[in-house]
């Protein structure tokens, strides 16, 4: 793989220069420059830089093709000269509002997760099951056991996040797991609650980082940025080893130092604000802990209001600002529950199966949540809803346990006896009843199920292409653009289409939804890299007449829209639309089989993307 600063440099120099250069702006695969004088420009020379695929002259505009690492030279071009950022190609990260980019992001990093969340709750459930019918004695070490397997990966999540949350953000994994390995250290965890800590003489106000999840991303972000520019800034020689020293030395203080101050400053703000509203207003303060807790939860802030339960025991013996809680985590139970009900994915309910058991059992909500709930956002809030009126209805029912648990179905014991029973059971009904009907009822967007292959056969870890467009399919060799008809940027096929919509081929991250609408990048889990290019030079069009429907870094379903466009419109203005599907990453993925021709709709297969393993084995 060619350096991206020699690829720069070589096309620098081969246009002529800075000097030469009016304007620069790239699409999805290609550098488009103005230039002030075309005849300065060195066509040889650029195509024998490194990294350069061709270069291609065409409506006004000289093009080098660089394919999918054109926005690192662009970036790398644009840092070094004075042309600035007028591009309106670049990738600019997820946009859309900052709750759709946050739960973007949540969703992303805890993806890879989900599955091993979503087992290991369910065991917690079985085992919380078994003890409470005495099945199992706490006491053995037989449930020491079974309950380390259950509980570790809840426990210690800030380890498994740092990982994601790295790739995510493009850090060193390692680095990040080093941070959270700090975070949640026994002997560190053991300082929770201490008083008088100081770090080189400076107070530090420690909290609970166990099962954590804002302060590790957050602090990994901050790392990534940190990375990135200490690696621009120390000699080579030593910049892989200092770097995450520096990284890791600056990086937990600041967790200890700010995260857990800011946090433990707000929830117990959030604390005192609470108890204040429980004790002159109680139907308010249920609904706002039933409503808001696994909000609460979520940003870490719930540590704030722990030992707010905790002081309420020691003084009273009963802790009034539990039961609500109760409400809120059974709600999101519900609500994933109406997913189970109402979904028609395959993949969707077979992941709210377990959620929906480990919610209500144990209380373990995180699978539901950020596999589901909070990613759909509809059920999501409807399980704040539920967890509104339910804490409500709790809280003015004085119902109380007599002891601190984990709220979940099978600690629902510690509340019986205890206040208005009547209350309680209604509340509870009601937090779980209403967000469950909401979502089968009013329902969510729910992803497109993948279409079965309908022709060829896959080998193992080869990659199902399914038509994203309605068209005919023809070779890339009868397109208009020489870079994709000669295949230089990546083998697939063309598509003419019969409509205006592009279509998820398969399960993915979108890699590039480029702000124009024109190309979507996209990346499946085997690492399968496929662009959709909408029409040939359609760039030029600015965006007018395509609609985003997507955004960097967000995960779709097969058969998901990824954008709209007018096709009557764009081929008024004079522009071919045909539509290349190739696969970019030639170097894992070399060939394409059992491509399809002719007419087809999306969702039907497009072609086999052949892996390097697959073909080393056919060879054989």
């Amino acid at each position: 793989m060619a350096d991206h600063k020699t690829t720069a440099a070589g096309v620098l120099a081969g246009v002529g220069g800075e000097e030469n250069i009016q304007s620069l702006v790239h699409c999805a695969t290609r550098l488009r420059f103005v230039l002030r004088d075309e005849s300065k420009a060195d066509a040889a020379a650029i195509r024998a830089t490194p990294g350069v695929i061709t270069t291609a002259q065409a409506g006004g505009q000289y093009q080098v093709v660089v394919g999918n690492d054109v926005p690192e030279v662009f970036a790398i071009i644009r840092s070094q000269t004075g042309l600035g950022a007028t591009n309106d190609e670049v990738e600019s990260g997820p946009k859309g509002n900052l709750f759709n980019r946050f739960i973007t992001m949540i969703s992303a990093i805890f993806t890879p997760i989900l599955w091993a969340l979503a087992g290991t709750g369910l065991l917690k459930a079985f085992l919380a099951a078994a003890v409470t019918f005495g099945w199992i004695d706490s006491s053995t070490t037989t449930y020491t056991i079974l309950n380390a397997l259950s509980d570790a990966l809840i426990n210690f999540l800030p380890l498994a996040l740092a990982i994601t949350a790295a790739r995510y953000f493009k850090a060193s994994e390692f680095t990040s797991f080093a941070i959270a390995g700090a975070l949640v250290y026994p002997s560190i965890v053991a300082l929770n609650g201490v008083a008088d800590i100081t770090f080189f003489g400076i107070p530090v106000t420690m909290v609970s980082y166990v099962s954590s999840v804002i302060p590790i991303i957050v602090i990994v972000w901050l790392q990534s940025h940190a990375e990135r520019f200490l690696y621009a800034v120390l000699p080579g020689a030593v910049r892989r080893f200092i770097t995450p020293m520096i990284v890791v030395l600056i990086a937990v203080p600041l967790v200890f130092l700010v995260v857990g101050p800011i946090s433990s400053f707000v929830g117990g703000l959030l604390a005192s604000a609470i108890g204040w509203v429980f004790a002159t207003v109680p139907w308010l303060g249920g609904a706002i802990l039933g409503g808001l807790w696994q909000v609460f939860v979520i940003f870490g802030l719930h540590w704030g209001l722990v030992p707010l339960f905790q002081l309420e025991y020691q003084n009273t013996g009963m802790i009034l600002l539990l039961g609500p809680v109760f409400a809120g985590v059974l709600s999101q139970a519900g609500a994933v529950a109406g997913v189970l009900v109402r979904t028609r994915n395959k993949n969707l309910r077979s992941l709210a199966a377990p959620a929906t058991l480990s919610g209500f059992l144990a209380g373990i909500t995180e699978p539901a949540i950020y596999g589901i709930n909070l990613p759909l956002k509809r059920p999501f809030a409807f399980g704040i809803v539920g967890g509104v009126v339910g804490g409500a209805i709790i809280a003015t029912g004085g119902v109380f346990s007599r002891a601190f648990v984990v709220p979940s179905g099978l600690a629902l014991p510690a509340l019986f006896g205890n206040g208005d029973m009547v209350m309680l059971i209604v509340g509870l009904a009601a937090a779980i009843v209403i967000p469950f009907l909401l979502v089968v009822l009013v329902g969510f967007k729910d992803p497109v199920e993948a279409a079965p292959a309908t022709t060829g056969i896959a080998q193992a870890n080869d990659t199902v292409v399914l038509s994203p467009v309605d068209g005919i399919v023809v070779p890339l060799s009868e397109m208009s653009d020489g870079a994709f008809a000669d295949g230089s940027l990546g083998q697939g096929v063309a598509i003419r289409p019969s409509a205006g919509a592009v279509y998820a081929p398969f399960d993915a991250l979108v890699v590039a939804a480029f702000p124009t609408g024109h190309a979507i990048g996209l990346r499946n889990p085997d690492g399968a890299e496929v662009l959709i290019h909408v029409g040939v030079d359609t760039v030029r069009l600015g965006g007018e007449h395509f609609t985003l429907k997507v955004t960097s870094g967000q995960e779709v379903k097969a058969g998901e829209l990824l954008l709209e466009f007018d096709r009557a419109a764009i081929e008024a203005a004079g522009y071919d639309l045909t539509t290349p599907v190739i696969v970019t990453n030639r170097d894992l993925y070399p060939g394409v089989a059992h491509a399809a021709s002719g007419p087809l709709s999306h969702g039907e297969q497009l072609f086999i993307a052949e892996s390097v393993d697959s073909l080393a084995t056919t060879a054989r």
